[in-house]
This record gives C-alpha cells, sequence and structure tokens, in this order.
C-alpha cells in the first residue's frame, strides 16, 4: 500500500514550468490583493465602517431621537416685583377735562405754598386740606381730583374703584374714622387700612406703599404684599412665600439708592433645558444648548453627513460621465462645445454663490429638509467638470484601440459603446475619484453648515454641530461639544483620503507588489 501512495504522488507532481502550477487572478480578485496589502489603506477601511455602524446602526439603537429635548429642575432668581414707599403725592382724577396735567402741577405748587385757592388760566381752583398726606382739589363747587402720598389697591384683583370710593376711603382713613359710606353703600376700614363691605368681606386695602409686578399679568394678593412689606420695613434680604400654585419660593429682596426703591426676585424651582449638560451616565457626551444627547446628535449627524457626501459624488459622476463620455467619443464641435461648458463651471465662484442661495432660502423660511435636498443638487450641480474631464482624458486613448474599432465593424450601437465598452474601462479611476472626492463634500458640507447655510435644526450634521463655537464660551468651557464632532469629521475624511489612496495603487499595475 505505501509503495502505490509513493506511485501516486510521483503521478500527481507537476515540473515547474507546468502551467497547472501558476494560480490565475482575476483583476478584481487581484486589486483586492493589493490593496489589502496596503496596511494603511485597510486601516482607514476599518474606520470607515466603524463610522457607518456607529451613524447608521447606532441611531437606530440609540433610546433618544435626535431631536429629543430633555429638561431639568434648577433654582432662578427672576425680577418679580419693586417696592416704593410713596413720599410724593399721587393724584386721582374725577374729571379728565377739568384736571389736566397742568392744573395738576399747579394744585401741587398750591399744597406745597399752603395756599387755599389759586388762579391758573382764568380759572378759579379751591384747595381742601384733609390731612399732611391728603388734598382735594375743586373748580366752580365741584370735585375735580385728589392727591394723596396712600393708595387705595383691590385685595381680590387689579380692577380700580370709582373715584367717590377712593376718596371716601381715603378720608376715612385720613381721620381714623372707622367706616365711610359710598354711593349709598356703607364700608368699615380697620387700622390697619383693610377695607371691608357690608358683609364683611374685605374688598380693598390702603397703604403708602406701592408694590408694582414687573409683568402685566400678575396680580399680588394683600398677604403677599403685608408679608413683603413686612420684611422691607426689618432691613431683611429675603423671605419666603408660597406661589399660586403652591410651590415654596425664596424671595430676594435688594435696595437701589439710586431710584429709591426695593427689587424683588423670585426664586423658584424652574424646570428648564438641560443645555450644556456634563457628560454622565444618561448623557455620555452630555447636552447641547438645546438640551439634546449630544451622541445621538453625533450619530444622527454622522448620517447626514456621509448621505449627503455619498449623494453629491452619484450626482457629480452621473453628470460627469455622461458628458464626459460623449466629449470624448465625439470629439470635435461637441467635444469643444462641453469643454467650454466645463470651463465656464470652472469659473464659476462656488462659495458666494452657495452663500447667496442659503441667504435666499433663509428670507423664503425653506424647511429644512427641503434645503438639505437643494444643498445636496446644488453640490453636485456645481462639482462635475472635474470629473467629466477625467472621463474625456480616458477615452480619448481608449477610442482608437482595437476592441473598439472590433467593436464598431461589429455594427454596436453607439450609445453601447460608450456606456458598455469604454465606460467600464474608466471605472477604476472614477472610484479612485469618487472615494477621494467624498471626503472633499463631507468637509464642504461640514463648512457650509458651520456657516450656518447648510443642513439646518432639527437635523443634525457634525457641521452644524461645531457651529456652536461660534460662542467663545462655549468653545473654552464645553469641550464634549464640538471635539467629537471635529474627531469624527477628521477621522472621516482621513480615512476616505487613505482608502482612495490605497485604491490608486491597487488599480495601478506598475505599482510594485
Amino acid at each position: 500500500m505505501s509503495d502505490n501512495n509513493k506511485d501516486n504522488t510521483k503521478k500527481e507532481s507537476y515540473s515547474l514550468n507546468d502551467d497547472r502550477r501558476v494560480k490565475v487572478l482575476s483583476p478584481g480578485m487581484l486589486v483586492a490583493k493589493r490593496f489589502f496589502r496596503n496596511r494603511l489603506a485597510v486601516t482607514g477601511l476599518i474606520i470607515l465602517l466603524i463610522m457607518f455602524i456607529f451613524s447608521f446602526v447606532g441611531g437606530i439603537v440609540s433610546p433618544y431621537g435626535q431631536d429629543e429635548q430633555f429638561y431639568r429642575v434648577d433654582v432662578q432668581a427672576k425680577d418679580y416685583a419693586a417696592v416704593t414707599f410713596n413720599k410724593d403725592f399721587r393724584f386721582t382724577v374725577n374729571d379728565p377735562d377739568l384736571f389736566k396735567g397742568v392744573v395738576q402741577a399747579q394744585s401741587l405748587l398750591s399744597f406745597m405754598k399752603g395756599e387755599t385757592n389759586y388762579r391758573y388760566n382764568g380759572t378759579n381752583y379751591r384747595i381742601n386740606k384733609i390731612s399732611d398726606n391728603l388734598y382735594t382739589v375743586e373748580q366752580g363747587g365741584k370735585m375735580i381730583g385728589l392727591a394723596s402720598k396712600e393708595i387705595v389697591s383691590s385685595s381680590a384683583s387689579n380692577d380700580s374703584f370709582p373715584f367717590d370710593f377712593t376718596l371716601q376711603a381715603l378720608t376715612a382713613r385720613a381721620e381714623n374714622s372707622s367706616s365711610f359710606t359710598s354711593e349709598g353703600k356703607t364700608y368699615t376700614i380697620d387700622p390697619d387700612g383693610i377695607v371691608f363691605d357690608a358683609d364683611s368681606k374685605e374688598i380693598a386695602y390702603v397703604s403708602q406703599y406701592v408694590v408694582r409686578s414687573v409683568k402685566d399679568n400678575i396680580f399680588f394678593t394683600r398677604e403677599f404684599k403685608n408679608e413683603l412689606i413686612a420684611a422691607v420695613e426689618k432691613g431683611e434680604k429675603s423671605f419666603p412665600y408660597k406661589t399660586e400654585d403652591g410651590k415654596d419660593a425664596e424671595y430676594l429682596i435688594s435696595y437701589d439708592a439710586q431710584k429709591s426703591m426695593w427689587n424683588v426676585k423670585q426664586e423658584i424651582d424652574t424646570t428648564i433645558f438641560d443645555t450644556y449638560s456634563e457628560p454622565s451616565g444618561k448623557h455620555w457626551l452630555g447636552t447641547d444648548k438645546n438640551g439634546m444627547d449630544m451622541l445621538t446628535r453625533l450619530m444622527y449627524g454622522g448620517r447626514v453627513s456621509l448621505m449627503i457626501g455619498f449623494i453629491v459624488v452619484v450626482i457629480e459622476t452621473v453628470i460627469g460621465v455622461i458628458l464626459g463620455g460623449i466629449s470624448g467619443y465625439f470629439g470635435g464641435w461637441i467635444d469643444n462645445l462641453i469643454m467650454r461648458v466645463v470651463d465656464i463651471f470652472y469659473c464659476i465662484p462656488s462659495m458666494p454663490i452657495i452663500i447667496i442661495i442659503g441667504a435666499a432660502m433663509d428670507a423664503a423660511s425653506v424647511p429644512s429638509k427641503t434645503r438639505m435636498l437643494y444643498l445636496m443638487l446644488i453640490l453636485g450641480f456645481l462639482g462635475w467638470p472635474s470629473i467629466a474631464r477625467l472621463v474625456r482624458g480616458q477615452i480619448l486613448s481608449l477610442r482608437e484601440q482595437e476592441f473598439m474599432t472590433a467593436a464598431e465593424a461589429c455594427g454596436i450601437s453607439i450609445p453601447r459603446r460608450i456606456f458598455k465598452h469604454l465606460i467600464p474601462n474608466v471605472i477604476p479611476q472614477l472610484i479612485v475619484t469618487m472615494t477621494m472626492g467624498l471626503g472633499s463634500t463631507i468637509i464642504t458640507e461640514a463648512t457650509l453648515s458651520f456657516l450656518g447655510l447648510g443642513v439646518r435644526f432639527p437635523f443634525a450634521s457634525w457641521g452644524n454641530i461645531i457651529n456652536d463655537v461660534n460662542n467663545v464660551y462655549v468653545l473654552t468651557h464645553y469641550w464634549f461639544i464640538w471635539i467629537p464632532a471635529g474627531i469624527l469629521l477628521l477621522a472621516t475624511v482621513l480615512a476616505f483620503n487613505i482608502v482612495g489612496d490605497g485604491l490608486r495603487d491597487a488599480f495601478d499595475p506598475k505599482m510594485k507588489r
């Protein structure tokens, strides 16, 4: 048996010059073999695979959406009210036609001089002093207004009272009376200046303090004003008080000597966007200025940037191959015409045109999704001339070769000759050009988005994520906003260039193996 095996082995052995010893590889396998021998190119390919998985798979597995906003509860101090101790007279008008601003000013001068009558513009006016803080003004026996350092305020709303009610309440307060009558109704007033109706329901109060809200839609109850005034009189810097919805709030008091008033700020737990949150277990790369998860935004941003890059390159390639193929095959006046068009496109200032179009879309309020589509079309339409020139040059060298002469002799149609026999021979150079063009397209999109002319919110791209560094404070304090996006952008563009170089070396048969 052993002798038979030896004989079979001798029969199956081949000589060194036997053709059967040569392993024949297809052209594609040869290119792949050369490419994978290039360790740098393989590294670039691995980086690209990681980027694609990160962008397209990461967005699917992420628990958050690209425009999902997060909130946090924060204590904020907001301007809330202003308190003034009224040392000046305030006028209440009964007859606006008779008690105008000029008459009020003349009345004030009479108060200061201690006069009981004065004449202005041919009209006599009478001053009635009820107390040092309350005066009334009459003209022709008619009460036209009053001046008082105390204010009558409603206890339940911002509504004002009739003139007679205000006059009687202030008079009762000045005379230390416990009741007064107005328009046939009787009211009581306690020593603190609180006014009650016949049913013992509080309706108003009289005070020399003026408490104003910083917002028109806020009404201060008497209880709150009493607490605030008591804190002001004691010189306290703050006091606690519950809001209308039952929340505990702290009110900070500060005195403004120039304006002779106390400023009041409300310090309350407020739900706000979780902006610029530091990296944590919930948000691995923190949150951005809109309270959105940065890691998720980076995933979706990579998806947008890569999609724009590929679609733009496809548009450029389709236009360039068609026009370059026609130009290179036919030559003559067709070649001259297409090449002059290429020269015109080379002379077009792309960036200013894109900036103008971006400004026009801003003015027209173009939706973000439509804007992204326009961006891809514009970049693709402006970038095809270089591919057209490459295809034309390759076809000019191929159309005179024997296989094209044979194709013409066989009666193959012109479109079939161009796209079936010539273009496939240009594909290696096209693949290299497209691969290296992807990086530059992504950089262009990122630049436009950084300038606010590209992809807009709520869509994310690496460019508009880095746009946050326009704020110097963000640039210096929140590294997690722009550094990760910059690293991803740098790694992706560098990887595309490395893979493009590797493909160029692999397709070149003259490269050393």
